[in-house]
């Protein structure tokens, strides 16, 4: 008996008679293993991540801001923006293509909600928007506080171009009308509708 025979022997025996030969045509691992779904831990980790990446993207701040009168409406517009376009906002003169709730919700989710919003609206290319904040009898209630930050949150995003309190059948104080710019891509397929009809 060779020594490579004996050595085979020797492993055989320590294998035991429970182990078995792989089959014909089973003589591969299986490498793909069923996808373990992810732990309580892993999806607050992602949650986290994902909450402090759309916290550096917002820029909107939520620090201290003067409070409006509750009973005023309130109304801007970036300066080139013809007065028209305020007036008809003022009015109702364009349909809300998108509507956001803001009702009930603290400031901070306010804030997170309007910056979402108002992104993907222009990224839509939609233009004209309407928030739903509702209304407060009092300065300081909770209404009123939510609309006097919204007031600075519409300032500081540059694709808005003016904003107003909504008119009284669709919602008076505690609605604003928000009219955004257009993206460069409707500028680009306005320009291209024109250039076809000039032939």
């Amino acid at each position: 008996m060779s020594h490579a025979t004996n050595d085979h022997q020797a492993f055989r025996d320590a294998l035991g008679n429970d182990v078995q030969p792989l089959r014909k045509g089973r003589d591969k691992a299986a490498l793909a293993r069923a996808q373990a779904s992810p732990s309580e831990a892993q999806l607050a980790r992602r949650a986290s991540a994902q909450q402090a990446g759309d916290d550096q993207r917002d820029f909107l701040s939520d620090g201290f801001v003067d409070l409006l009168g509750a009973h005023d409406p309130i109304e801007f517009r970036r300066d080139g923006i013809q007065i028209g376009v305020l007036e008809r906002l003022r009015h109702g003169g364009y349909a809300a293509e998108a509507r956001l709730h803001l009702l009930r919700m603290p400031v901070i989710e306010c804030r997170r909600a309007v910056f979402g919003f108002l992104r993907d609206t222009y990224e839509h290319d939609l233009r004209s928007v309407l928030i739903v904040h509702g209304r407060s009898r009092d300065d300081d209630g909770r209404s009123n506080v939510v609309r006097s930050y919204l007031n600075h949150w519409l300032k500081q995003f540059e694709q808005v171009q003016a904003f107003s309190s909504a008119p009284a059948h669709q919602g008076g104080l505690g609605a604003t009308f928000v009219m955004l710019r257009k993206s460069e891509r409707a500028r680009a397929n306005n320009r291209e509708r024109q250039q076809k009809r000039r032939g």
